[in-house]
């Protein structure tokens, strides 16, 4: 049985996603800015983190001192490009679903990553709430989201080649489940979802062709960097940076280390429940609801059941 969900989700299944945006030096700049962010935000080591739209696993190096890395997307084929990279270290959980019923157990992360995905997301307060759900009051999440009130926007709105107002709160679907959001507005849903913002940085503000053209990405980056934190109290870049916490929840709900039991790690995305009990190497079952999950070439697949849940009920409208 196949989870149908009310909230449009993009998907990536399929798509030459690594070779048409990544590969090649056209988003070399990009890359490295924003590698240089999550070094400035992220804690260096710990536990448990989680990468959600971790895709093919470009920023899994940035994870080498954390004892359990798991990296989710909506897309299987990606995460599999991600399993032919870094299958190998057992460090690695790869974890296919939706991030609007989110498989992951509450609670459970020490670290959380989340960049190029808020910009596809329809509903963002559902997908903050789920977010902060996993977190425990002492960890520390990094997320990114593309800025409606960047210089581009505000220049091309000034001479009138742009109809949309980059001054005004309300996100704008600039493509079809593509979004930029003010700055103003995130905060709100973020504070609204319980989840405080500790630090703010500004990143990428070099993103132009004829910038890219001229200089290396390097050096690029390493002066991009030196404008994070002021960029931050005023964004205008593209891209806007934000580590936050869940001050009010509870503390972790297990160990951080990999001596939890797997099934321990998941919540059921039909019935929500945290009771999941292990039938073979390959599958797990929802003790609640009934709904059987298996990985397939390394991949936990929660896109789909494999059985489904015994009553109706708990299926998704």
């Amino acid at each position: 049985m196949q989870q149908v969900s009310p909230i449009p989700v993009i998907d990536y299944e399929g798509s030459q996603y690594r070779a048409d945006f990544w590969m090649g030096s056209e988003r070399q700049y990009e890359d490295r800015v924003e590698r240089l962010a999550l070094q400035r935000l992220l804690p260096t080591h710990g536990g448990r983190i989680a990468e959600i739209g971790a895709g093919f696993g470009r920023l899994a190096d940035l994870y080498k001192n954390y004892e359990q890395v798991i990296l989710f997307d909506y897309s299987r084929s990606l995460l599999q490009e991600a399993v032919n990279d870094l299958g190998g270290d057992g460090r690695f959980i790869f974890v296919a679903g939706n991030l609007y019923t989110l498989p992951l157990a509450s609670h459970i992360l020490d670290s959380l990553v989340m960049v190029r995905v808020m910009h596809h997301l329809a509903d963002v307060p559902a997908a903050l709430r789920q977010l902060r759900r996993v977190l425990h009051r002492h960890s520390v999440g990094v997320i990114e989201y593309a800025n409606k009130r960047n210089l581009k926007a505000i220049l091309r709105w000034a001479i009138g080649r742009q109809r949309w107002s980059p001054w005004t709160p309300e996100p704008i679907e600039f493509v079809k489940l593509n979004y930029n959001f003010h700055p103003s507005w995130m905060e709100k849903r973020f504070r609204a979802a319980g989840l405080r913002v500790e630090e703010r940085l500004a990143v990428s503000h070099f993103r132009l062709d004829a910038l890219k053209a001229r200089f290396d990405a390097w050096t690029l980056a390493r002066v991009d960097s030196w404008l994070f934190k002021a960029g931050g109290t005023f964004p205008v870049a593209p891209s806007v940076f934000l580590k936050i916490c869940a001050p009010d929840n509870p503390v972790r709900a297990l160990s951080s280390s990999g001596e939890s039991k797997l099934e321990s790690l998941f919540r059921c995305p039909f019935c929500q429940a945290e009771a999941f009990e292990r039938n073979a190497e390959h599958q797990i079952e929802c003790t609640v609801c009934h709904g059987v999950f298996e990985r397939r070439g390394l991949v936990w697949d929660f896109k789909e059941a494999v059985r489904g849940p015994e009553r109706e009920r708990f299926a998704l409208d």
